[in-house]
């Protein structure tokens, strides 16, 4: 069928920030009265005495004749029927309206409004149809008015001006069809993305310009943001950015700063932006004199001294303040206080530059939650998302519950995004939680590649859910193949078995290593595993494990030490294991403070062919050193562990069973390179006792924080002893004695994965020991 392409007039292109036009009022609810009584002569020529309605095809002529304000027998009047005319344009049906008088009658043509046909977008590329289509408000059969276009056509162009592209360019046109249809087309240029060419401050006298573009979340245009949005103008991000320029100055001293304004101006070809922040910063304060009140009957404040982190003659932290005031709430309510408001006072001396702190313990308004509401999740069960909250139904209300469940909550990795609010209830002591969630892709299928000194070059495959049927139950099958090691696992865990708190989990695997240049042999594991753990609280927990493994050491090398030898061969492990974790750290995956320790033990004589007692101690410390360096980035670590292997019932423990020392646990030397070796042959024969100390600085690299590059400097000590028992015309070289090596590193968290170089020197070796100079891990999934 042919069409007759008609383009609407708009005005031109790019101007994504004007204000909407006008939307047209709304039809009247009802009919207005008339300004005067009908004539009671029916000849009168002044009296209506009939509405004629032509040029209507889909639209009813009652429908139109209802929207009028004359009705027969009414007196005519023009300034009615002006008003109605009006009121007929304003109902967006009709494209053209003529009223007319002809004698006592009113004639009304009217042109309809085509109907909307289909709806189609030419020229995008960066926005899909779909999300283009939810933006505008014009649909398949509905009525078409050039306003609505031009309304959807300034959406499109907001649209797009979100997305950075300001430069865009969005024409409506119009296809006519037959019986007053038409199909309506958006041509779109997209143009390019309007980046951020300038990042100015005014005002700041006590840091560079530098300095605050690293605090602020906008970047400037580079050519190594290609992977990152930072340096795409965003409105939305201006706020952010005032906020964390204010915070950062909060937290260094600045207790009267004020971030007055932010401006964006864009280039005249529409291709950048430049932004501008103003400052006044204000004096910067030193803390003065410390106390802590409470005004609980009951609640001792002396034992609470101990959580302020603060010293007098301190720079002012505003954050180190709102952490203290949470804490302190906190250790109250552990100590069986649920309504707790604590409140810093805060007391200025402006002369002397000093802040005298007063942190308040008051009664909180006693309020219980009513209900826990829960929106958002079309997938996830109910039952798996309560299960992390710290509060239940009919619970004083505490907000650190609060924060800790939404906490958990985003943990999970079900949910892109988790927001917790509290409501009034149906009294003034009821609070209802409104939780909303935003669910996201739980599945992955990930094949990946990559290279580490241990394994050498390596390929990934897997697949995972981690919230099947939307029961939180975790289930993933993962294989890698590597030069020298090799694994395909399938595992399943439920977190809360039974709706209880009890995690249970099995696991099945094969893996084969490649053990040649370490002690002439290679291995192969085969078996399953059966899991299951609880909390005892938020910060302590354990686990348990039985394992039965056929363990296989074949391939040995004819000129293999006879340690090597004699260990060829099948043996079967039975074994039970236990862990016990007390983790205090604030992140899991990247700490900066706090500590975790772990003890492990495992006991293997249930069946099978060797029995032993191991355990195994570890721990780390964080401390954050951003108050010195002003950079949350700089960290100081202390991580330490012993481990003991003792073989019973008679039985001789397996080289496979032992532990081994040098590469990941002490580098700058090889893997396994320290410890027992035969003189002979130079295999590592694996020791029964083991202690490790590792201290690492980690620190920011004077390159853009965005590029995700963090340096490291280490020095690690450690020991191995106690192998196997002497064999005549054999000899052992083994020494308790400690090893050292220290060296720096680079971690790399690239667009391609995890990239870590590590160049690290053996300070305190033996002459057997084996050392490596450079270690490096590469790998990556897609």
């Amino acid at each position: 069928m042919l069409g007759l392409a008609v383009a609407l007039a708009f005005p031109t292109a790019a101007e994504a920030q004007a204000p909407r036009p006008g939307t047209p009022a709304a039809a009247p609810a009802a009919r207005a009265q008339p300004a005067a009584q009908p004539a009671r002569q029916t000849g009168d020529p002044n009296t209506v005495s009939g509405i004629e309605v032509q040029g209507n095809q889909r639209i009813e002529a009652d429908t139109i004749r209802s929207y009028m304000l004359l009705q027969p027998g009414d007196r005519y009047d023009a300034e009615r029927l002006d008003r109605s005319l009006k009121t007929l344009f304003a109902t967006g049906l009709f494209r053209d309206i003529d009223i007319r008088r002809d004698g006592r009658r009113i004639v009304v043509t009217v042109v309809e409004n085509p109907i909307v046909n289909r709806v189609a977008f030419e020229g995008n590329r960066k926005i899909s149809d779909e999300v283009l289509a939810r933006e505008i408000s014009l649909r398949a059969r509905s009525v078409f008015t050039p306003q609505a276009a031009q309304a959807d056509r300034q959406k499109i162009l907001e649209l797009y001006a979100r997305r950075g592209r300001f430069a865009a360019v969005v024409e409506p046109k119009i296809i006519e069809r037959d019986q007053n249809r038409v199909d309506v087309v958006f041509e779109i240029q997209e143009g390019e993305t309007a980046l951020v060419a300038r990042i100015n401050f005014v005002g700041n006298e006590h840091y560079s310009d530098s300095r605050l573009r690293e605090v602020v979340a906008t970047k400037e245009q580079a050519w190594y943001r290609i992977f990152s949005s930072s340096d795409q103008f965003d409105p939305e991000r201006l706020a952010f950015d005032r906020e964390l320029l204010r915070r950062f100055y909060l937290r260094n001293g600045y207790a009267d700063v004020q971030i007055t304004g932010a401006t964006a101006e864009l280039a005249p070809d529409r291709s950048g932006f430049f932004l501008t922040y103003i400052i006044d910063e204000g004096p910067r304060y030193r803390v003065g004199d410390i106390e802590l009140v409470t005004n609980l009957r009951g609640l001792d404040p002396q034992p609470l001294r101990q959580y302020l982190e603060m010293e007098t003659g301190e720079w002012y932290d505003g954050d180190l303040i709102e952490r203290t005031a949470q804490r302190l709430q906190d250790e109250a309510n552990l100590r069986g206080f649920p309504f707790v408001d604590v409140q810093p006072r805060i007391q200025r001396d402006r002369e002397a530059k000093r802040v005298n702190l007063t942190f308040e313990i008051n009664e909180a308004p006693r309020i219980f939650v009513e209900r826990i509401e829960i929106t958002g999740n079309t997938r996830t069960q109910d039952r798996v998302i309560r299960r992390e909250f710290r509060l239940a139904e009919g619970d004083a209300f505490n907000a650190a519950a609060v924060r800790r469940s939404r906490d958990r909550l985003r943990s999970t990795g079900f949910f892109s995004d988790v927001q917790i609010a509290s409501n009034p209830g149906s009294a003034p002591d009821r609070a209802v939680l409104n939780t909303q969630v935003v669910e996201r892709a739980t599945g992955e299928v990930t094949v990946g590649g990559g290279y580490s000194t241990d394994a050498g070059f390596l390929a990934d495959v897997g697949l995972r859910e981690r919230n099947i049927l939307g029961t939180g139950i975790d289930a993933r099958i993962n294989g890698t193949l590597a030069q020298r090691r090799s694994q395909l696992d399938l595992s399943v865990t439920d977190p809360y078995f039974l709706d209880r708190n009890l995690a249970v989990g099995a696991d099945i695997f094969y893996i084969q290593r490649n053990l040649q240049q370490i002690a002439q042999y290679n291995e192969k594991r085969a078996g399953f595993a059966i899991r299951m753990g609880y909390a005892f609280n938020e910060r302590l927990r354990q686990s348990w494990s039985y394992t039965l493994v056929d363990r296989n050491v074949y391939n040995v090398a004819s000129n293999a030490s006879i340690y090597i030898q004699d260990q060829a061969g099948s043996t079967t492990l039975s074994q039970l294991s236990q862990t016990l974790t007390y983790d205090v750290r604030d992140s899991a995956l990247n700490p900066s403070r706090g500590y975790v320790i772990r003890a492990a033990t495992d006991f293997a004589g249930l069946g099978g062919d060797v029995a032993y007692l191991r355990g195994r101690l570890d721990g780390s410390y964080f401390i954050p050193l951003e108050s010195i360096f002003d950079d949350p980035d700089w960290v100081l670590s202390f991580s330490g562990s012993i481990g003991y292997l003792q073989d019973i019932f008679g039985k001789t423990e397996r080289i496979v069973d032992r532990f081994f020392l040098g590469g990941e646990n002490l580098r700058g030397f090889r893997i396994a390179g320290v410890g027992p070796r035969d003189a002979n042959t130079g295999d590592a024969l694996g020791g029964r006792f083991i202690w490790t100390q590792s201290t690492e600085l980690r620190y920011p690299l004077p390159l853009p924080a965005e590029l995700g590059l963090v340096g490291r400097a280490f020095v690690d000590v450690g020991s191995l002893s106690q192998s196997s028992s002497p064999v005549a015309g054999a000899q052992i070289l083994s020494t308790a004695e400690p090893r050292v090596g220290a060296g720096v590193g680079i971690s790399w968290r690239s667009p391609f994965g995890l990239i870590n170089l590590d160049i690290a020197k053996a300070v305190v070796k033996q002459s057997y020991d084996q050392t490596q100079v450079f270690r490096f891990g590469f790998g990556t999934r897609f």
